[in-house]
This record gives C-alpha cells, structure tokens and sequence, in this order.
C-alpha cells in the first residue's frame, strides 16, 4: 500500500488549521494540527511528519523560535514549509536563516500551499542523478572536510560532527557533485528547492552564507564557495569518494 505523507500544520488561527487539514487530506494528504509549540512537540512525540507547515506569528514561542529548536534536534533534516504574516523580505530571510525549507506570505491560496508541499516533499527525497544506491555507504572528502551521505552531516577534520538542515544538506550536495562548474542561482534554486527564482529572491544567497558558516569559509577569502558576481557559485574545492566508509 502507498504510503501517505504526513503534514503536522503549526497555526494559532483554528479557521486556517481545519481548513488546510480539509483541502490537504482531500488532496490524499494526512494532516495533524498544532496550535503552539507545546502542541507541537506533543504531535512529534506521537508520530513523525513528514513535513511541518509552521506558521511565523505564533504567540508564545514564535515560529523562528521553534524552528531553531527543531534544527537543533533530532528532527534537523524535517522539512519546513514557513507562513509569513507579510511578504516582507525581512520575515523571508529570517525564517530562511532559521533553517525553512521554503516560505508562503499570507493571504494564500490553499493550492499554491499544496504545490509547494509536493514539492519540498520531491526535492528531499529527490537523490542527484548520478547518486547510485550504493552511496549510502560512501564519504565525499574536500578540503579537511568529510561528509558523510548516510548520516547527512559534516564532519570536521577531527571527527567532530557538523549536523546540516535539510536545505544546507542539498545545497553542499549540489556543489560536491558539481566541483569547479560554474552554478547559477537559477540553478542552484531549481536543484535545491525545485522552483524557479524571482526578481528579489534573495534565499540561494541566504543559504550560501548559511553554508559557508559552517564550513568555516568567508565570501572575501573563499576556500570552498567562490562567488561569480553576476552569475552565480563556483565550488573550487576539488572533491574525493571514500569507497566503503562507515
């Protein structure tokens, strides 16, 4: 039998949770509901999403807030699709630098939400095309780094463990499978979140600075992320396979 994604909604308006439940499980979705954070970690503890529509604005804890403590938990690779009271680009930074996966302003309309869910569920399960099953078992090694395909983090020359959000994760995949070729933001934004840049969109950008935090790089002194001004990325580092690691 076809397994059903699962969507937890995280939203203090009662009307938007039942009316996203209604048109998501007609739309062959299952939905649970959450109206804060405390309901949301309690939705967690009792069955595992495949995804999160959180809501920015929440009273209490905010959005921001419970987005980093997912990031920072065992859930870190849990998608996040992030509602915005305001199609403010500030608000689209913030939630993008907490770790969202990808953001909707409201007012919106229901079946643009569904097409975004779709998609981020597609891009996270999506492999590059020239990952074969084997590569569960196998290491990329650049710089000092490794990164472990399997786990889905970083590790530092000492062994000491980098965790990576869903969006970091795809976005360093992209560039190891494509060392020294030069990648636009058109499409880096189509291979990391499968849709395609606006005239401000600003999120590549966002998670490349995310990136490079992690990798201990800097835009002025790039070790691994060169910018191209005006074009896009390159990633300079040369990349290795480690056969078999574990």
């Amino acid at each position: 039998m076809e397994k059903i994604d699962h969507v937890l909604i995280v939203d203090d308006d009662r009307g938007i949770r039942e009316l996203l439940a209604a048109y998501l499980e007609k739309n062959g979705l299952q939905a649970s509901l959450a109206a804060n954070g405390r309901e949301m970690r309690a939705a967690l503890e009792r069955s595992t999403p495949d995804l999160i529509v959180l809501d920015l604005m929440l009273p209490g804890e905010d959005g921001l807030t419970l987005c980093r403590e997912l990031r920072a938990s065992k859930y870190r690779t849990l998608p996040v699709v992030m509602l915005t009271a305001r199609d403010e680009e500030a608000d689209r930074i913030l939630g993008l630098e907490m770790g969202a996966d990808d953001y909707l302003p409201k007012p919106f309309a229901v079946r643009e939400l569904l097409a975004r869910i779709r998609a981020v569920l597609r891009r996270t399960r999506m492999l590059p095309p020239n990952m074969q099953v084997t590569e569960a078992a196998k290491m990329l090694a650049f710089g000092d780094w490794r990164l472990d395909t399997a786990a889905r983090h970083l590790l530092e020359p000492d062994g000491t463990m980098v965790a990576l959000s869903g969006a970091e994760y795809r976005l360093l995949r992209v560039f190891l499978d494509h060392p020294q070729r030069l990648l636009t933001r058109d499409q880096l934004l189509n291979l990391t979140q499968g849709r395609q840049a606006d005239a401000f969109d600003r999120s590549i950008d966002l998670l490349v600075s995310r990136l490079r935090q992690r990798l201990a790089d800097t835009a002025r002194e790039p070790r691994y992320i060169k910018t191209m001004r005006s074009e896009g990325y390159v990633f300079s580092a040369a990349v290795t396979v480690i056969e078999g690691a574990q």
